[in-house]
């Protein structure tokens, strides 16, 4: 099976409408809450046809605590005398310009990236990325699991340093260029997603931003407003304990999470579940932090019986989504 998918497609029938080169991205953070920030970055350039054209990397000052060195590997002392991101910006845009940004999770390191360009008051330029995540489900990869790891095992590529980010942009990329032309070959419309920049925005003059390296932002102004796509899938009911998600179920969201709310939901929609702003008798699943608290949403799925799950377990689910039922 895998001869055939690494089979490069003919010229004559490379789809047109592909992307013309690819950013393969993988960004070490100090953890995934809106305020966490990037401490290592790594980028593989690939061409049409996902050949490696170049790469790059570096370490990146968070200005705080570095997290879970235990997972990344980067302490303070490591990090003292690398560039801040401010330093770090044009090169790294200058990696990102003209193409799609592909990254294992892209919502993730689009999200960071955003906010780390957002910070210094610039755009990543940056329109489109596409998950490889998404791009496996496509292809239907028999995969036990949606990890890095079970990605390259399946196409035979040894991964060395786990969490690094060169290491990981490199197993991606190696990865990615037998999916692309597996997809190619078959016609596969890439699952392409607009990238959308966050800017600062403050109604408030009580609120300001804290320092022009620190990070320190209102709460909330990393949430555009926008419009999300119709989930393309019918709702096949409600959520069934030690089950598994499926596609077109309807989430509904309350009260605070450690996630970014806006991260949650691009993971949700790009699982290809329905994100609901409203609680009704067709919501599939709440979740919430608080089921004691006093909320409407917490309310009315006491009423209607909707199952209630925590961030934690909904993160869970999320890494095997069920496809939706054809036909």
């Amino acid at each position: 099976m895998l001869e055939d998918l690494t089979t490069a497609a003919s010229p004559a029938s490379w789809p047109a409408a592909y992307p013309q080169g690819y950013a393969v991205v993988d960004v070490e953070t100090t953890g995934l809450a809106r305020d966490d920030r990037i401490i290592s970055a790594a980028v593989y350039r690939l061409d049409a046809r996902g050949e490696v054209e170049d790469h790059w990397y570096t370490m990146v000052n968070p200005e705080r605590d570095p997290g879970p060195v235990w997972i990344h590997g980067l302490t303070s002392e490591m990090l003292e005398g690398a560039p801040f991101f401010h330093e770090v910006a044009e090169e790294f845009a200058a990696r990102l310009a003209d193409r799609v940004l592909v990254a294992h999770n892209a919502v993730f390191d689009w999200s960071m990236i955003a906010r780390e360009y957002a910070r210094v008051e610039r755009e990543a330029p940056v329109q489109q990325r596409l998950c490889t995540i998404a791009l496996s489900k496509e292809l239907r990869l028999p995969l036990p699991n949606h990890k890095l790891e079970s990605l390259a095992a399946h196409f035979g590529v040894v991964q060395q340093r786990a969490h690094h980010a060169l290491d990981d942009a490199r197993v991606l990329a190696e990865a990615f260029r037998p999916s692309l032309r597996a997809a190619a070959r078959g016609g596969v419309r890439l699952p392409l997603l607009e990238c959308r920049p966050l800017k600062e925005w403050s109604d408030s003059p009580a609120a300001p931003r804290i320092g022009r390296q620190s990070g320190a932002y209102p709460s909330g102004s990393w949430r555009p407003s926008r419009r999300r796509p119709a989930c393309p899938y019918p709702n096949p009911g409600r959520y069934e304990e030690s089950k598994p998600l499926k596609q077109g179920m309807r989430v509904a969201f309350s009260g605070d999470t450690s996630v970014d709310r806006e991260l949650l939901e691009d993971r949700a929609v790009e699982a290809g579940l329905h994100v609901a702003t409203s609680l009704s008798r067709l919501t599939s699943l709440l979740v919430t932090n608080d089921p004691d608290s006093g909320t409407s949403k917490v309310v009315k799925a006491r009423q209607f019986g909707t199952p209630v799950i925590d961030e934690a377990a909904f993160g869970q689910l999320l890494r095997d989504v069920e496809p939706a039922t054809e036909g």
